[in-house]
């Protein structure tokens, strides 16, 4: 957690106007001047999570314990229920999303939820700003409903980001600390992934899409934004890092407010890299005549796990001009990483990339494996500023993808939400991006965002820390 003064804003504009409008329709009406005071400035805390509680979605918690109905096991359901009381983010994944759908209540019945569950006192809504014109470019499983076109830029600016900035804006939900992660993969994309010609048809759009959203959200007052950054598998490399920390400043510092609007970055969002590789943790290493960071599981990305990828990312945005008290959030639902297969010391093997292999927590067959991967666990719950890395300037763990929802369809299934079938989520399909390898994905898999009882099944048996 960043040590640095809290950040501090002055009263949202919108409700500055709204005030400003009021009290000059009072002097036209009154019979004498009256000076019109200035609201009072308000401050957001250096680390939202501090001193609060956070919103368990009750959406979630319901799929939950309807999935412990449905195991035969009965300690696998009871660790089910004692985590069903987690808080996980709410996802605004379409502009349906926002009034409600057939699978989940709508962004206002959320917040009222937040409300009666705040009981008066600080809480966290978390929230997940995800629709941008072209989303997901270099991806099918999760592509979006508007076009990478100006016309789809405008339908979300006015049909997206403005009816939530409308509802998180209302006087009754002031007193909430909304943490919304924005637009997961978008400026990675823009990265790493500028030969796909979907990702260049989409990167202005990007850009614009989210300087509007952090600058709309920032006008709230009581809205921190959480800039996604990918995983240290994507971005560890330097020339990656380094062009990702350029992409986020250049795009914070063109935004109507600059670094004002933004508390951090949140990292690992709906991916399974672990927080930590506790038996690799010197890039530098010798082993059988090789550096550790170039065997073939690391590539000579010397960013092993998100502690690694946070501490740079940090180091490199404060560089870039960002302010010292930007914090890290990582996205702990899916990298625990435990059960039987789970490694219980260093490799004693000579040879590197068995060295490597039998030493890795992270049992995928590649770090570019994203979609429903085998093995995978719950990791760490969700944790108010975790001790132990400093250097990390870690805000908090949290659950920004709910356990149990799919990551993409591992085959074709018609919908009315813009998903395709990514072959990245068909277990039968042997990828170029992963070295020719299988993509390690599970099978029969439903759409993403959408619920899946054996993956929750695993991500449960495979929590680490174990849950029961």
């Amino acid at each position: 957690m960043s040590t640095a003064p809290r950040r501090t804003r002055g009263t949202s504009p919108r409700r500055s106007r709204s005030v400003a409008a009021a009290a000059v329709g009072a002097l036209l009406a009154a019979p004498a001047l009256v000076a019109v005071s200035s609201a009072p400035a308000v401050a957001l805390e250096d680390n939202p999570f501090v001193g609060a509680a956070q919103y368990v979605n009750p959406d979630w918690s319901a799929l939950v314990e309807t999935a412990a109905d449905e195991v035969g096991d009965a300690g696998l359901a009871a660790d089910m229920r004692a985590i069903a009381d987690e808080p996980t983010s709410v996802w605004m994944d379409r502009i349906a999303a926002i009034e409600g759908t057939e699978r989940q209540n709508g962004l206002e019945w959320h917040l009222d939820q937040a409300v009666e569950q705040s009981g008066g006192s600080p809480l966290v809504f978390n929230v997940v700003i995800y629709d941008l014109p072209g989303r997901d470019c270099h991806a099918l499983a999760s592509n979006g409903e508007l076009p990478a076109t100006a016309a789809g830029m405008t339908r979300y600016k006015t049909e997206y980001i403005d009816p939530i900035v409308a509802l998180l804006d209302r006087p009754e939900y002031e007193n909430l600390r909304i943490v919304a992660t924005i637009e997961p993969d978008s400026l990675p994309n823009l990265v790493t992934n500028q030969s796909d010609a979907d990702c260049v048809a989409a990167a202005p759009y990007y850009r614009e899409g989210v300087q509007y959203a952090i600058s709309e959200l920032y006008e709230v007052g009581n809205v921190y934004s959480y800039i996604d950054a990918a995983h240290s598998g994507w971005l560890g490399w330097p020339n990656n890092s380094s062009g990702a920390a350029q992409e986020f400043a250049n795009v914070i510092e063109g935004s109507t407010y600059g670094w004002a609007a933004v508390s951090g970055f949140v990292t690992n969002t709906a991916n399974t890299t672990p927080l930590e590789e506790p038996f690799l943790t010197n890039p530098d290493l010798q082993v059988g005549g090789g550096q550790v960071k170039s065997a073939g599981w690391f590539e000579w990305n010397p960013d092993f796990d998100e502690i690694d990828w946070t501490a740079n990312l940090y180091d490199l945005m404060v560089a870039q001009g960002a302010p010292s008290s930007i914090g890290m959030l990582v996205d702990t639902s899916r990298n625990g990483w435990g059960g039987a297969a789970r490694p219980t010391a260093v490799s004693t093997s000579t040879d590197l990339n068995t060295y490597v292999n039998q030493s890795k927590v992270d049992r995928r067959n590649h770090r570019g494996a994203w979609c429903n991967p085998a093995g995978a666990g719950i990791g760490e719950r969700p944790t108010v500023a975790p001790s132990g890395h400093a250097e990390s300037h870690l805000d908090a763990y949290v659950w920004v993808k709910p356990p149990g929802e799919s990551d993409g369809s591992s085959t074709e299934i018609p919908n009315d939400e813009g998903k395709r079938l990514d072959r990245m989520c068909d277990p039968t399909y042997q990828s170029s991006e992963l070295g020719g390898r299988f993509t390690g994905a599970l099978a029969d898999a439903p759409l993403s965002g959408h619920w899946f009882q054996a993956q929750f099944e695993m991500l449960v048996a495979n929590a680490y820390p174990a849950i029961g």
